[in-house]
C-alpha cells in the first residue's frame, strides 16, 4: 500500500493473546473464568493521515492490507477484516471524532490456536484509535464495544473473557473474574520451579465458530426448561446441580451433558484459586486433566490431538496436569510442565506426535503478563 513508503508511526500498542487457566465456556453462561494474559503480542503502529474517513490497514503477516471509508463499512468476505470493521462500526457508534488513520499489524501470535487473537486484534485497534484520537473510552468500555464487534461482524457469540483478559491483565496475576457482575480479583500465580507450556496441534479449529454458537443455544436450552418452574434462573451461573438432577429426565442427554460441565466447570475455577493460594500445584494440575476430560467427554469441544498429547502428557510425572485450552476443535493444550523436563517433555511429544499425526508439534512457554499498552512514538 502507499503509505508503507513514508510511514512514521505516531504510536505503538501491544495487545498480547491469552490463555485461560480454568473455566473454559463457563463466560457466556455468566460463569466464572481465571484467565491471564501472554508475553505474545499482536503489535500495532498507527498514524493519523489526515483524512476524514480514509483508513489503511496493513498485516505485516499476511502481506495484504485493505482501504476503508468510516462511511462505508459493510462486513467483508474475507474473515479477517471483519474483526477491524466491526471495531470500526462500534467506535464509529460510540463517537464523531475518529478520523482517517494508517496502521500496521505485526505478530508473534498463531492464529487458530485458542490464545484468542482475534481479541487481541479487536482490542489492540480499538485501544491505539482510543488514544490516537483522545475517544475517551474506559478499558471496560473497549472490552465490551470490541465483544460486541466479534459478535455483530465476526458472528462468533462469544463470552467478554478474552477481550478482558486482553486488556486488563497484569503480569505475574491471573484474573478471576465473574461474567456476570465483572467483578474481578487479581490473583497471584507462582509455579516455580514448574513452568506453563503451550503445545500447539496446529490443527485449525475451523469448526469453533459454529460449534460454539450450537453449544451456547444447547445451554440456553437447558436453562429454558429449568425456567419453566425456576423463572429466577437467567443463566446456567444460577443452576444448582440439585436442580439440574431434577430436570435431567426433561433435557435430552446432549443437552443434560453441556450443563453439566459448566456446572463442574464454575466449581473448578474456584478449586484452582484456592490451590494456588495455598501452593498446591499437584492439586492443581490433577483438575486441569479433570476438566480436559469434561471439554473432551462432556462438552465435546476437544479433538483426536489433543486428546493425544493430553494422554501424552500423564507418561511423565513431572507433568503436573494439561488441557486443551480455548474455544475447541484444535488449538493448543496448556501443560504444567517441571522446569528439568521441559526440553525432554517437548521433544519427545514431537516426535510421538509426528509419528501419530505427521504433524510437526510447535511449543512455546508463556506466563502471566501485562495487559494492552500504547506508548507514543514522539
Amino acid at each position: 500500500m502507499q503509505f508503507l513508503e513514508h510511514f512514521e508511526p505516531e504510536l505503538v500498542v501491544a495487545s498480547p493473546g491469552r490463555i485461560n487457566l480454568i473455566g473454559e465456556h463457563t463466560d457466556y453462561n455468566m460463569g466464572f473464568v481465571l484467565p491471564t494474559a501472554i508475553g505474545k503480542k499482536i503489535i500495532f503502529k498507527f498514524k493519523r493521515n489526515g483524512s476524514d474517513t480514509i483508513c489503511n490497514v496493513y498485516t505485516l503477516g499476511y502481506e495484504e492490507g485493505f482501504q476503508i471509508d468510516l462511511q462505508q463499512l459493510a462486513k467483508s468476505e474475507i474473515e479477517w477484516h471483519n474483526y477491524i470493521l466491526g471495531v470500526l462500526y462500534e467506535l464509529m457508534k460510540r463517537t464523531d471524532t475518529l478520523r482517517g488513520f494508517d496502521c500496521t499489524i505485526e505478530s508473534n501470535l498463531p492464529t487458530g490456536s485458542g490464545l484468542s487473537s482475534s481479541a487481541a486484534l479487536e482490542c489492540g485497534l480499538a485501544y491505539g484509535l482510543n488514544e490516537l484520537f483522545g475517544l475517551g473510552l474506559s478499558k471496560l468500555e473497549i472490552v465490551q464495544l470490541c465483544q460486541t464487534a466479534e459478535h455483530t461482524f465476526a458472528g462468533t457469540l462469544c463470552g467478554i473473557m478474552d477481550q478482558y483478559a486482553s486488556v486488563m491483565s497484569k503480569a505475574g496475576k491471573v484474573i478471576l473474574l465473574d461474567c456476570r457482575s465483572l467483578d474481578r480479583q487479581m490473583i497471584p500465580i507462582s509455579l516455580h520451579p514448574y513452568k506453563i507450556i503451550m503445545l500447539n496441534t496446529k490443527v485449525s479449529h475451523s469448526l469453533a465458530t459454529s460449534e460454539y454458537n450450537v453449544r451456547k443455544a444447547e445451554c440456553e436450552e437447558g436453562v429454558r426448561i429449568i425456567q419453566e418452574k425456576y423463572p429466577e434462573v437467567q443463566s446456567l451461573r444460577d443452576v444448582t446441580v440439585e436442580m439440574l438432577q431434577e430436570f435431567s429426565s426433561q433435557m435430552n442427554e446432549t443437552v443434560y451433558k453441556r450443563c453439566a460441565f459448566i456446572l463442574e466447570e464454575n466449581a473448578r475455577v474456584f478449586k484452582v484459586t484456592r490451590a494456588l493460594q495455598n501452593n498446591q500445584l499437584k492439586k492443581v494440575g490433577a483438575i486441569l486433566y479433570e476438566a480436559h476430560h469434561g471439554i473432551s467427554q462432556q462438552y465435546e469441544v476437544s479433538c483426536s490431538e489433543s486428546d493425544f498429547l493430553v494422554e501424552f502428557s500423564k507418561n511423565y510425572e513431572q507433568v503436573l496436569g494439561a488441557r486443551q485450552t480455548g474455544g475447541g476443535f484444535g488449538g493448543c493444550t496448556l501443560n504444567i510442565v517441571h522446569e528439568d523436563a521441559v526440553d525432554d517433555f517437548v521433544k519427545n511429544a514431537a516426535v510421538a506426535y509426528k509419528s501419530a499425526f505427521e504433524v510437526d508439534l510447535e511449543w512455546f512457554e508463556v506466563a502471566p503478563s501485562e495487559g494492552t499498552t500504547a506508548r507514543w512514538m514522539k
